[in-house]
């Protein structure tokens, strides 16, 4: 089951607007131009705002998510008739053959059990065209990013249009590695309603996710600094071999 925060329709409504730099986008769609790819599989698309950009440039586009709130909320957007929109997970793709997949944001450390995180590896490496590549980011465990994830340090207060006054804050709940436990917290001025949304993340060192791509028939081309981020984000450039993995 999807966390609140990507299912309960107040939060997936306030999603985009509480987070509005959107930058670290700006970094997939320009890898997208660079490798020359025309189709794209936006694995756990959200809220389909990084499907939408590529769609709105002319990228042929499929969105997927496992979360029926935020799938529902993807398609109702200005320009979604663009995107191709899937609601489920990458182990049950139909055929397809595209040129690149992303697994931006949260993505990968959100599947935090190892037989999901292979079937997620299996179902893009289906999808992908032979030399097709996946982008996939993660944060970097050493950082121990964690360590900030307060109410003090992650406090903010935002006036959002048909919405009102929200607060939200994030504090750690537990660190029991490599799996990381976080409580969010909304509070909405318009009738003080408080919404909570409990996530685990799953923080993989470098050599884990290398050697888990190669072993699901992936070369790896490369390991990226997040320009955006740097020295706390691994951005790995795979590509699907010409045959599956036997």
């Amino acid at each position: 089951m999807a966390d609140a925060i990507f299912e309960h329709p107040r939060l997936v409504a306030v999603y985009d607007a509480l987070d509005p730099d959107r930058s670290d986008l700006d970094v997939y769609a320009a890898i997208v131009h660079e490798f020359g790819a025309r189709s794209v599989l936006d694995v756990g698309c959200g809220t389909g705002t990084f499907a939408l950009l590529l769609a709105s440039r002319g990228v042929q586009v499929t969105g997927l998510d496992p979360a029926a709130g935020s799938h529902a909320y993807a398609r109702g957007r200005d320009g979604a008739d663009r995107v191709t929109w899937i609601h489920g997970d990458a182990a049950a793709l139909p055929g397809m053959a595209v040129d690149l997949a992303t697994m931006t944001g949260n993505v990968a450390q959100a599947i935090i059990d190892p037989l999901g995180w292979d079937a997620t590896l299996r179902g893009v490496h289906h999808a992908l065209r032979p030399g097709g590549r996946l982008v996939v980011e993660s944060r970097d465990p050493a950082r121990r990013q964690w360590r900030t994830w307060n109410r003090t340090d992650t406090y903010r207060v935002a006036e959002i249009a048909g919405v009102g006054r929200v607060e939200c804050w994030t504090e750690l709940t537990e660190v029991a590695l490599p799996l990381v436990s976080f409580r969010g917290t909304w509070v909405f001025g318009s009738d003080g309603a408080v919404l909570t949304s409990d996530s685990t993340l799953r923080f993989r060192e470098r050599a884990e996710i290398e050697s888990d791509l190669i072993r699901h028939g992936y070369v790896v081309d490369e390991v990226r600094d997040a320009p955006d981020r740097p020295c706390r984000e691994f951005v790995f450039v795979a590509r699907r071999a010409s045959a599956p993995p036997g």
